[in-house]
C-alpha cells in the first residue's frame, strides 16, 4: 500500500464567530496556494485509486481540489479521519486492497500522529503536518506495519514544485508591433 496524507489547506481561525469548526471553509488564499501545491503533489506522485476525505467543509475542500489535479478522482467522506484515533484509521485502512494507492485528507494533530505510527515511532509519537501539507508513506506489509517514508513536503515546496501556471507564448519583437501600429 502506498499511503498519501494530506492537512487540509488554510481555513478560517477556529473559534470565528458563528462558525462551527466543523464548517470552517478555506480561506481565499488558503484555496489558490493548495490549488498550486495540488500541482505539485500532481507532479511528485502517482494519481490515488482513491481520495479519502474528513467529513469535515476545509478537509473536503481540499480533497475536491486535489481530486481535480489528479483528474477523474471522486474524494469519498471517511468518517474517521474527522476525530477519530489511529487505531480507527488504521482499521479504515485496512478494509482496502493491500496494493492500493491512497490519499487521505484530514487534520493534524490525528495525520501527524498516523504518519509517526505508520513509521514505526512508540505510542503518543507525532510529526507536525503544515495546513497544505503532504507525506507519501510506502506500506508494503500494509498499515498494521512500519513503513518506510518517502518524502515529507511543506506546502511551500510543493508549489515550487508545481513548476510555472502556464506557458506563456513569447513576446512580440517590438520592431514588429511598431511596425504593426503604423499600418
Amino acid at each position: 500500500m502506498k499511503l498519501l496524507l494530506i492537512r487540509h489547506a488554510a481555513a478560517i481561525p477556529r473559534g470565528t464567530p458563528g462558525v462551527p469548526d466543523d464548517e470552517r471553509p478555506l480561506t481565499p488564499d488558503g484555496k489558490a496556494k493548495f490549488r498550486v501545491a495540488a500541482r505539485g503533489l500532481a507532479r511528485v506522485t502517482r494519481r490515488p485509486d482513491l481520495l479519502l476525505t474528513s467529513p469535515l467543509l476545509r478537509a473536503r475542500a481540499t480533497a475536491e481540489i486535489a481530486a481535480r489535479a489528479f483528474e477523474h478522482l471522486v474524494p469519498t467522506l471517511e468518517p474517521a479521519l474527522a476525530r477519530s484515533s489511529v487505531d480507527g484509521v488504521v482499521a479504515a485502512l485496512k478494509t482496502h486492497p493491500p496494493g492500493a494507492r491512497i490519499a487521505l485528507v484530514g487534520h493534524d494533530p490525528l495525520l501527524g500522529a498516523l504518519l509517526a505510527r505508520l513509521l514505526g515511532a512508540a505510542e503518543g509519537g507525532r510529526l507536525a503536518f503544515e495546513t497544505g501539507g503532504a507525506a507519501l508513506v510506502d506500506l508494503p506489509d500494509g498499515p498494521a506495519a512500519a513503513g518506510r517514508l518517502r518524502w515529507f513536503l511543506k506546502p511551500r515546496i510543493l508549489r515550487t514544485l508545481a513548476g510555472p501556471a502556464e506557458i506563456t507564448a513569447p513576446r512580440a519583437d517590438p520592431s514588429s508591433v511598431a511596425e504593426r501600429r503604423d499600418v
